[in-house]
């Protein structure tokens, strides 16, 4: 069976590109002749796979997505009819695996009234649109049952299959009974991650990992930084992982007077670590379709404390882990939830918390690492009902 895949752009440090290369992996393994077209690609190729890039060759953003889809439309028109599976919403897709959220729901709710005149929305509410109108074949993955809930209010008259999926982490964020027994308890390999840092064993070190710092709410921690006590601030270290544009966050941590607690260490691959590393898991995005960040929290033993924007922040609270702050947001509420937190962490030292007991049991369940085999066991059958399967 032939497929394709879509994705504008590949970086090894993504949810979205992470979600993409695992179930990319599993087709691959089941022997599937892959295409994937991207803008751009960033890391290792998988073996297996025919990589098409259509870099940017137009000036202005939109222009350059619309040159993209219409040289991947060009080139699959020339080919034999099989499936195409898009990480991206543009037109002609089988399967829209939905780790974005509803673009005409965010759009309606996080943006001022005169943003339906420009040029950006016109642009992605009609790329939306081509998924979700009437009229179209395309299947859904979705993630969460806020995404399911957004598109279907947003387009009541779409008649196409939603399929839900399982968290996809990779294995190498599960915790063992052996590994259980460091991790919150500062085990060898924190220890160096904390001591590479120049962490005094007293510190208290806070953890957000991320790509795109502005959504994910990197200006709510810096704040809720700079509103600690005095006495509390002086051991609390704010650590960010993540690629993204970091300047503006290090004036603001300036001006909050948190600039010596900030550190930035860019995009990471040792992230089991630093979860082991770490006291305290902040993440207060903006709006997160899924926020593995946050399962990974959470079953690593992670205390978390997380917005309720968050698709995952249920499990925060079925789980026990953490906290999860309400809508509206207010920034009042993340602060005085963080204090109060790290409060009880400080109390602890080097004793395991509630919060940390309680994930690493509910983190113990097998039903978080199976999304690929689920996804792909999904594209077979619809592959199959669309008579594509050959």
């Amino acid at each position: 069976m032939k497929l394709s895949f879509i994705i504008y752009k590949y970086f090894p440090f993504g949810g979205q590109q992470r979600d993409f290369v695992c179930v990319l992996n599993e087709c691959i393994k089941r022997g599937y002749e892959v295409q994937v077209f991207v803008i751009s690609w960033e890391g290792p190729i998988p073996d297996g796979i025919k990589l098409t890039k259509f870099p940017h060759e137009k000036n202005g953003h939109l222009r350059k997505l619309r040159h993209f889809a219409s040289r991947v439309q060009a080139v699959l028109s020339a080919q034999k009819r099989h499936l195409v599976i898009g990480f991206n919403k543009i037109p002609g897709l089988d399967i829209y695996f939905a780790v974005d959220p509803c673009f005409a729901e965010k759009a309606q709710e996080q943006r001022g009234k005169y943003y339906k005149f420009t040029p950006r929305y016109r642009h992605f509410i009609n790329y939306e649109r081509h998924v979700f109108s009437e009229k179209s074949n395309t299947d859904i993955f979705y993630l969460t049952e806020h995404q399911k809930d957004s598109f279907t209010r947003f387009y009541p008259n779409f008649k196409g299959y939603f399929h839900f999926l399982p968290p996809g982490l990779t294995h190498d964020r599960r915790v063992n009974d052996t590994q259980s027994k460091d991790v919150r308890l500062k085990g060898s390999k924190a220890e160096t991650v904390r001591k590479s840092l120049g962490l005094n064993s007293n510190d208290l070190m806070v953890l957000q990992i991320g790509s795109g710092f502005k959504v994910k709410g990197v200006d709510r921690s810096l704040r809720a930084m700079g509103a600690l006590p005095s006495e509390l601030k002086s051991r609390v270290f704010y650590v960010l992982v993540g690629q993204d544009k970091v300047r503006k966050f290090h004036r603001l941590a300036k001006k909050l007077s948190v600039a010596e607690n900030f550190l930035y260490l860019g995009p990471r691959e040792n992230v089991p670590d630093l979860l082991a590393a770490a006291d305290l898991m902040l993440h207060p995005a903006y709006a997160e379709s899924a926020g593995y960040t946050i399962l990974e929290a959470v079953v690593a033993g992670l205390p978390i404390l997380t917005t309720a924007s968050c698709g995952y922040a249920f499990l925060v609270e079925g789980a026990n882990a953490g906290y999860v702050i309400e809508e509206p947001y207010q920034q009042k509420s993340l602060n005085d939830a963080f204090t109060e937190m790290l409060e009880v962490l400080r109390r602890l030292e080097n004793s395991r918390s509630d919060w940390s007991l309680n994930g690493l049991t509910y983190g113990s369940e097998g039903r978080f690492f199976e999304m690929p085999k689920v996804a792909v066991n999904k594209i077979e059958a619809i592959a199959e009902r669309k008579s594509l399967a050959s």
